[in-house]
């Protein structure tokens, strides 16, 4: 059969290009980026694609050269994000709308761009990376905080509004894996994240890819709407 075709956004930061990794191998790849480093090496089955997500024309437009390159999207992943923190007092304006830019705005109007190609195929998925930081919430996070729970309600919606059109819509909520954002943790504080695990360790992303994997295939095409927490036992 045919390879299905993933849009992955954010797939040059720490989390990004572990998935573009674990991915690769089962389906084709079409890699955003903004500003970092391409990894992976292009060839037609794998290929990044330059966009601004906080600009919605970027992102029609990053659609239109997707689908002109493979023929097709499949699944879309809402990867892309972007943590700033402060105290809320603390929090300038710009911080806060550079966030919600970012991990809110930018799903909704990927979603809503390829949606119609979606409906055409009669399928698909789309995945939103959400956070347990928007079930439990976290001293310093409130932009984040704020926009990875929006993608809930957002998803919740999405899979109501697509499920005719046997296109499902899932929420993963992360809790602390050993790349990406925690990268940037100071290593005081990542001991006290790792102690407030009840597995007392951090995941791998090959969870996630698995995850991942599941929910764009035939025997999770009938699970839709859900947040699914993948956080070591930190939230249930």
């Amino acid at each position: 059969m045919e390879k299905k075709v993933i849009l992955l956004t954010g797939a040059s930061g720490g989390l990004g290009r572990e998935l573009a990794r674990l991915l690769k191998d089962e389906f084709r790849m079409a890699l955003h980026y903004y500003k970092g480093e391409k990894e992976l090496e292009e060839n037609a089955d794998c290929y990044y694609f330059q966009a601004d997500l906080r600009q919605e024309s970027e992102i029609q437009e990053m659609i239109k050269k997707v689908i002109l390159h493979f023929g097709q999207i499949d699944i879309l992943i809402n990867n892309a994000g972007v943590s700033h923190s402060a105290m809320t007092w603390k929090t300038e304006s710009e911080a806060w709308k550079n966030t919600l830019a970012i991990n809110l705005d930018a799903p909704f109007y990927l979603a809503k761009a390829v949606i119609p190609h979606l409906r055409e195929r009669k399928g698909g998925s789309i995945i939103n990376i959400s956070s347990v930081v928007a079930q439990t919430g976290y001293i310093g996070t409130s932009a984040y905080a704020a926009s990875k729970a929006g993608l809930i309600g957002l998803t919740k919606s999405l899979s109501k509004e697509l499920a005719h059109f046997q296109i499902n819509a899932n929420v993963l909520a992360l809790g602390y894996f050993n790349t990406g954002m925690i990268e940037e943790v100071p290593e005081n504080q990542l001991d006290d994240i790792v102690n407030q695990i009840p597995m007392n360790r951090l995941g791998e992303p090959n969870l996630i890819a698995s995850t991942i994997k599941w929910l764009s295939s035939d025997e999770g095409a009938y699970v839709t709407g859900q947040t699914i927490n993948l956080n070591g036992g930190l939230y249930s």
